[in-house]
């Protein structure tokens, strides 16, 4: 099913998708034409978006485009997932085609990938984050309960202050990047930065451990909607965390542990 919407105050072409090397940085280039008329803009369904045949597909968004506004609204989701996303998923599948990395795990692949493999770590870091980015998002604002709300309270103090440290991370990250909550090797909860498309799976990591939550900083994931106040989109994010799906993904990392 598609839906119009009116916007207002951005012409037909924005160009979003990412970026250009220099060095070992990645860089969004984003295009902001000056107001033109109003446009009618037709919204899709995320059922409709498919990957190309290959190891790996896109995760399901267990509601539609406009679900999680006006935190997120429909047009920056649409592009997020059926552009942005996609990509790193078709071009994932194409990287890895008839080489070792076909039949491994995503989590496998970011483990043992060569770092100096710029496409493979872009597409695969891609591919993950952003699976894990929209299996944590939902519509009902929820709080930590259960075995992960008594984990946050111990290794934090409280709610409040892992909040505070979260938001303060993704306040400081500079340029395109992502912040993340991960069971270290231990079995703590840490909060850690990545740049570009890495995470804490990769050799890289200054934290390693595997994420349970993970806010997207790359500007295709709030400039429609907050242009440059990134802090709203922050704490926009915040209110649409799916903490049941995060508990889910403690308990499966601790077990990775060994602690449950």
């Amino acid at each position: 099913m598609k839906k119009s919407i009116v916007l207002f105050s951005i012409s037909a072409s924005f160009l979003f998708l990412f970026s250009c090397h220099d060095k070992d940085k990645l860089t969004e280039v984003v295009e902001v034409p000056l107001p033109t008329k109003e446009e009618k803009i037709t919204i899709g369904s995320p059922n409709d978006v498919k990957a190309s045949p290959g190891s790996f597909e896109l995760t399901k968004l267990p509601f539609a485009y406009d679900g999680l506004a006006p935190g997120i609204r429909s047009l920056t989701l649409e592009t997020h997932y059926s552009k942005h996303y996609l990509s790193y998923t078709n071009n994932l599948n194409k990287e890895i085609v008839s080489t070792e990395y076909e039949n491994m795990s995503i989590e496998d692949i970011l483990k043992k990938l060569d770092l100096n493999n710029a496409k493979l770590r872009q597409n695969a870091g891609g591919y993950y984050n952003h699976t894990l980015y929209f299996n944590i998002l939902t519509p009902k604002e929820q709080t930590p309960k259960d075995t992960l709300a008594g984990s946050i309270n111990k290794e934090f103090g409280s709610f409040n202050n892992l909040t505070n440290q979260f938001k303060g991370q993704a306040e400081k990250q500079f340029g395109s990047g992502w912040v993340w909550l991960v069971v270290d090797r231990y079995g703590k909860l840490q909060v850690t930065t990545t740049e570009n498309q890495d995470n804490p799976l990769m050799k890289n990591a200054l934290i390693p451990g595997t994420p349970i939550l993970g806010i997207d900083l790359w500007e295709h994931a709030y400039y429609l909607d907050y242009q440059n106040k990134k802090g709203s989109y922050i704490d926009a994010f915040y209110q649409l965390i799916n903490w049941e799906k995060v508990n889910e993904n403690y308990i499966e990392a601790l077990k990775k542990v060994k602690k449950v």
